[in-house]
């Protein structure tokens, strides 16, 4: 990472996406932090971040984000962990549902990965977001949300292969697969599967942690570390790569 330059987190409101970006500004990043919802912006701003408002599905809510970082030194490193789902049967998911569950992961992360290209500096990196449920099924209720996760890792190494040997210098390309996290999201994947199922809370939670060897979730904190290093130079010979870290869930 470059202290001169600026890392852009995305689904900077919350979760992983927000303390990777209190992380980053910790440890004096400069950070341009975006979120669909204002409001939950405040942490970050409060911590130094510049920040903008704006929804990232969306084509003119994506150049108003591009605009913000032309505004701006060029970026060394860009975190897309904006993220959206929808928890349904999986015989009740209407288009709808899934135009904009693949609108907010999948076309969002394709789309700044594109614009980076002209960009971002050389020796840059961008840190997608993937999933354990990109490889096997666990919550059938999720399965939309499920394929995006697949498809981000296939968008990962596209880029990883394009940015390998650009004119001005690589730009490397990696996700992260972060395990069970205890963030805004899981917890909502908790609530309503749980009603879905007819089960209680605690036994769904139950059944979830069975499936990690190490018996145990993860703070947010832990997954931003990660994605900082993945940010640095210290990784700077690996790209196109899908970093498990997972408790041990998926072991390939």
């Amino acid at each position: 990472m470059d202290p001169m330059r600026t890392v852009v987190v995305t689904g900077a409101g919350s979760g992983i996406g927000q303390a990777t970006a209190l992380l980053l500004l910790e440890r004096g990043q400069p950070v341009l932090a975006t979120d669909i919802a204002a409001d939950a912006l405040g942490p970050v701003a409060d911590a130094g971040a510049r920040v903008i408002a704006t929804d990232l599905s969306d084509a003119a809510g994506r150049a108003r984000l591009v605009a913000a970082i032309d505004d701006g030194p060029p970026p060394t490193g860009l975190v897309n962990a904006a993220g959206r789902i929808v928890l349904r049967p999986i015989t009740e998911v209407s288009v709808d549902d899934f135009r904009s569950v693949f609108a907010t992961n999948a076309e969002s992360t394709f789309f700044l990965c594109q614009a980076m290209g002209s960009r971002m500096t050389s020796g840059g990196s961008i840190v997608n977001f993937s999933s354990p449920s990109a490889k096997f099924v666990a919550t059938t209720e999720a399965a939309v949300y499920a394929a995006t996760k697949a498809a981000i890792s296939q968008v990962t190494r596209s880029f990883a292969m394009a940015y390998a040997d650009l004119p001005g210098g690589s730009i490397r390309v990696n996700a992260l697969s972060p395990g069970i996290t205890d963030t805004p999201m899981q917890s909502r994947v908790l609530d309503e599967v749980s009603v879905s199922r007819g089960i209680s809370r605690a036994q769904l939670e139950e059944g979830r942690l069975a499936t990690v060897p190490m018996r145990r979730t993860a703070p947010p904190v832990e997954m931003a570390g990660w994605v900082v290093w993945l940010l640095s130079d210290a990784a700077r010979y690996m790209t196109g790569q899908v970093l498990n870290v997972d408790g041990g869930m998926v072991m390939w």
